[in-house]
């Protein structure tokens, strides 16, 4: 019997695009004689006991698999299934990095790549009728000049990321996100409403996209940008495949920036970039890529 694998995606969020993505992977393992079943992370039951660690399964899954796409943010399934000796593609700890911008930006300042200039929001808690500490947010204006991006560190699609142009609006969202973790980030004004997403495989990268936003200071097409094809520098290709390394991914969309001077500088990096988008932009379909990547890592 040859290469058994599962797609993991999540089944609870609405919508069909997450089990296009999944769909992906799948009719590419086909192609390459790659047997792959998709499953919903409701499908699978996390189980612990003082004598067992375990996958509970329906019963037309008599085993493990050889390898797991896992497309979700379900960490803990995916660390489950690395105890259980399974190889999971991208790795839980990869997911977790990538799930939060503030560890993905400490990864890459740790090996000196470019990013923008971030300061880190100290935790607080949400409790009515305590003030903003205005000599913490007169330090970050100090550093940061306006308009000043805050980010979530937890969001995807280009949401849970805000523009603010003045201290009042600084304030107001600070109040705003009282109780969650977000940066404050230099605003890359020579990038307005324009990134590149550079999907990477392994060492290499399979394929990019230019996105534009004619409104909008993100350039996601989620959020009503444009794509055309893009043929990335050496520069570029090279900064993108050093950040996925960054944070261990197997495959990985890494988003630049255009600097000053057309300088890249990285925006994010997501462990699982929907790549729909990509393969109507550009008709190269990076499944394949992953599936031939993951098909080497067996051989």
């Amino acid at each position: 019997m040859g290469l058994q694998g599962w797609i993991i995606y999540n089944g609870h969020l609405p919508g069909n695009k997450f089990l296009d993505f999944a769909e992906f992977f799948h009719h590419a393992a086909k192609e390459r004689n790659v047997q792959t079943m998709i499953l919903k992370n409701t499908d699978l039951l996390t189980f612990l006991s003082t004598n067992t660690l375990d996958i509970a399964r329906n019963t037309q899954i008599e085993q493990l698999p050889d390898f797991v796409i896992f497309t979700d943010k379900d960490i803990y399934l995916a660390k489950q299934l690395e105890l259980m000796g399974v190889r999971v593609y991208n790795r839980a700890n990869t997911i977790e990095i990538c799930d939060d911008k503030i560890a993905t930006y400490q990864a890459l300042a740790t090996q000196q790549l470019p990013i923008p200039k971030t300061i880190v929001a100290p935790k607080v808690f949400p409790i009515l009728g305590v003030e903003i500490d205005m000599d913490f947010l007169n330090k970050v204006m100090e550093q940061l000049t306006f308009p000043i991006v805050i980010k979530e560190a937890f969001g995807s699609f280009g949401e849970q990321v805000y523009l603010v142009k003045n201290q009042a609006d600084l304030v107001q969202k600070v109040k705003e996100l009282a109780g969650k973790p977000f940066v404050f980030q230099e605003f890359i004004s020579t990038s307005y409403g324009e990134d590149i997403r550079l999907q990477v495989v392994g060492n290499k990268v399979a394929a990019s996209m230019l996105r534009r936003s004619e409104n909008d200071f993100r350039a996601n097409v989620s959020s009503g940008g444009v794509a055309e094809k893009y043929y990335p520098t050496k520069q570029e290709e090279e900064i993108a495949i050093a950040a996925a390394k960054a944070i261990n991914a197997d495959f990985a969309g890494v988003d630049l920036l255009f600097g000053p001077n057309q300088q890249p500088i990285i925006c994010e990096i997501n462990s699982n970039a929907h790549i729909r988008n990509l393969y109507e932009c550009t008709n190269i379909n990076v499944a394949y890529d992953v599936i031939d990547y993951i098909i080497n890592q067996h051989a």
